[in-house]
């Protein structure tokens, strides 16, 4: 594997732990919280830095019904990452405490919840898209496979995504992505593994819809 392609790999992991912890806030402690955000936002830079190939291709070629759900899905993305930079420097009262930031609390508050949730939702349906493409390159070191390997696999990613649905319900997700509860619940009497394990398993469902979403649509364009 080109060096190149297994930094982007290395980025697109760290991004991914880094998104599961910044979900857990309180969890991991304010400071740690806004260490792990400049963290992921400069991972984020560096991810459309490496793929800055796909940016000078948007507007050549033909649009197919994928590209298209691909394209808007990457600029939602960007919005919600733009929205949680700006409303963690609002907020931040450590690492840029320092910046002379003042009012506008309440707001960013408000931005930040959607902007996390939200971003949480998009970036795991945006994995699902890029997902034959990462089992691609898995399948290059794998290099003996079996239909009970196949199924037990599919077998294993329908019951994260069951458990992704009984834990978006659990952890009230649906209210904080509208707004219905403008302050996020923690116990802090749980492990923090159980909460993470609970929003891989959310991941993991907008993964397999984002996935199954992709390969629905590339269908439409065989169809055509």
């Amino acid at each position: 594997m080109k060096p190149k392609m297994m930094l982007k790999i290395l980025i697109d992991v760290a991004m991914t732990v880094s998104l599961l912890f910044l979900m857990a806030y309180e969890m991991v402690g304010q400071t740690a919280h806004e260490w792990i955000g400049i963290g992921m936002a400069v991972l984020f830079f560096l991810h459309h830095i490496l793929n800055r190939k796909w940016w000078g291709n948007i507007g050549k070629g033909k649009y197919t019904p994928f590209r298209i759900a691909q394209t808007v899905l990457v600029f939602f993305v960007l919005l919600t990452m733009i929205g949680s930079m700006v409303s963690g420097v609002i907020l931040s009262r450590h690492v840029l405490a320092f910046l002379p930031v003042q009012g506008g609390r309440s707001l960013g508050r408000n931005l930040h919840m959607l902007s996390a949730y939200w971003g949480f939702i998009l970036m795991s349906l945006h994995l699902g898209f890029h997902w034959n493409m990462m089992m691609g390159m898995v399948g290059k070191f794998v290099k003996r496979t079996s239909a009970a390997r196949t199924w037990s696999l599919r077998g294993l990613a329908l019951a994260i995504a069951a458990y992704g649905v009984y834990a978006f319900e659990k952890r009230g997700t649906g209210s904080y992505l509208f707004l219905k509860i403008q302050f996020v619940f923690f116990d802090f009497e749980e492990p923090l593994l159980f909460f993470v394990l609970d929003y891989m398993a959310i991941m993991g469902l907008f993964l397999c819809i984002g996935h199954y979403l992709a390969a629905g649509l590339k269908k439409i364009r065989k169809k055509s």
